[in-house]
């Protein structure tokens, strides 16, 4: 099993967002479906409470005994508050 590096802006919450992570909830409360729309909203994962989840460009940085990410500084989002660095196995 290998491991995977991920990097994600994540921007306050706005209205739409606030919709949404209340219809999940409510969903989920009923013990119904979560309506597609909703899901897609989410990137199919539950509401992160810090905000709405966007991706940021970025390119893998590779060098001998390093490995990471380069983000330009002008390509992130003027809205992102929060920047995510991850590792999954």
């Amino acid at each position: 099993m290998g491991m995977n590096s991920n990097v994600k802006g994540i921007r306050e919450p706005d209205e739409k967002w606030k919709k949404m992570k209340a219809i999940w909830a409510n969903c989920e409360a009923a013990g119904v479906m979560i309506p597609d729309e909703v899901q897609e909203y989410f990137d199919y994962e539950p509401p992160d409470n810090l905000g709405v989840v966007v991706d940021i460009p970025h390119s893998r940085y590779l060098a001998e005994m390093h490995h990471g990410f380069e983000i330009k500084v002008r390509d992130i989002p003027k809205d992102v508050t929060v920047i995510r660095f991850w590792n999954a196995y």
